[in-house]
Order: structure tokens, then C-alpha cells, then sequence
């Protein structure tokens, strides 16, 4: 019977294991390039919709854009500088997780260029675990915030002091968090600094 739960795992696994060993080859391969670059990359290729704004003119175009394509009614922001731009575009929001918000605005503290992940804190999502946002989540975040990888992430973290709650999120967290909702979308909108 051992045996054949290990050849079930195996199949099972097999999807998850190609796609993690996809995501290390191609992030073996641009070891070189650019930070930026690197994190755009690795963030796609794990399922993240990436759009970079050269202002915030620019992203809150992209933002009103993805609110009327993806057809959002009531968004869960909590930052206040987030929350003007939903003024300006005029979207429903409210300032905690509500059962009724169909999607997530929010900002970040890092983003991991070793593997295309963001990583987010207390800060960014109040008490709340990461699983628990809505099915879309969109995040705003500036070019300074790339660093290399998790090591330096927390180096800064440590310096700065009064951050808890650590979590991160990736293009495929549905799949992680979720595996029955596979309409989990995580848009970035970068931002030159």
C-alpha cells in the first residue's frame, strides 16, 4: 500500500514539481540580469500580472483599467495614500476585509527578485493572513523596493524595527492557499522611484 501512495504523490506532484524546477532554471538563467528585470520575470512566469508605470499618473490608469476589466465592485484598502487613488477613480472600497470585496489594494515591504515573490507584513494587510484577502489582489510598489533575495530582505527589515506578521505571496498563491479557487490573480503595479 506504501507504494502506491508513493506513485499517487508522485502524479499528484509532478505538476507542482515540474513548475518549481521550471521557475529555478529560470531563475538560474538570469542570475545575471538586471534586479528589476529578474523579479519582472520570475513574478510572470509564477502567474502575476506585472505592469510598470513610469509615474503614478500612469499607474492610476493601469489601476482604473484592471477595476473595469476585471470588473471589481468593492475593494479592501486600508493605507491611506492607496485609498486617495481610489478616490480619484471613484471605486467602492472599505478600510477592512469585508466578505463583499472582490479584491485587494495594497502596498508591500519587499520584492524578492531570487524567486518573484512579494513579501508583505502587518503594514500592508493589517492582521489579516494572506489567504484571507480577496481572489484579486493588486499591489503598488516602487523599483527601490526589489532586493535580491530573502536574506536581504530581512537584513532590512531588521534595521528598520516595528515589522511583524511576515508573510508573502506569489503570482500562483491560489494554487498554494487554495488549490479549489483557481481565479486568484496577483496584478503589480511598479513604479519608477
Amino acid at each position: 500500500m506504501s507504494l502506491f501512495k508513493k506513485i499517487v504523490g508522485k502524479i499528484i506532484n509532478q505538476g507542482e514539481d515540474d513548475d518549481s524546477q521550471s521557475l529555478e532554471r529560470l531563475g538560474d538563467s538570469l542570475k545575471n540580469a538586471d534586479l528589476d528585470y529578474k523579479f519582472a520575470q520570475l513574478f510572470t512566469h509564477s502567474g502575476g500580472f506585472f505592469n510598470y508605470c513610469a509615474d503614478e499618473a500612469e499607474a492610476l490608469q493601469t489601476l482604473n483599467q484592471i477595476i473595469k476589466i476585471e470588473e471589481i465592485k468593492s475593494v479592501f484598502c486600508c493605507d491611506n495614500d492607496l485609498r486617495n487613488f481610489l478616490d480619484v477613480i471613484k471605486s467602492n472600497y472599505t478600510e477592512n476585509l469585508d466578505p463583499d470585496n472582490d479584491a485587494a489594494f495594497i502596498t508591500c515591504e519587499y520584492l524578492i527578485a531570487y524567486d518573484g515573490r512579494i513579501m508583505l507584513s502587518h503594514n500592508n494587510i493589517k492582521h489579516f493572513h494572506s489567504s484571507r484577502l480577496p481572489e484579486k489582489i493588486i499591489v503598488m510598489a516602487n523599483v527601490s523596493q526589489i532586493v535580491s533575495n530573502l536574506n536581504e530582505a530581512m537584513s532590512k527589515i531588521k534595521r528598520n524595527g516595528n515589522v511583524k506578521n511576515l508573510t508573502s505571496i506569489s503570482g500562483n498563491q491560489g494554487k498554494l492557499d487554495n488549490p479549489s479557487n483557481e481565479n486568484t490573480k496577483l496584478f503589480l503595479l511598479l513604479i519608477e522611484d
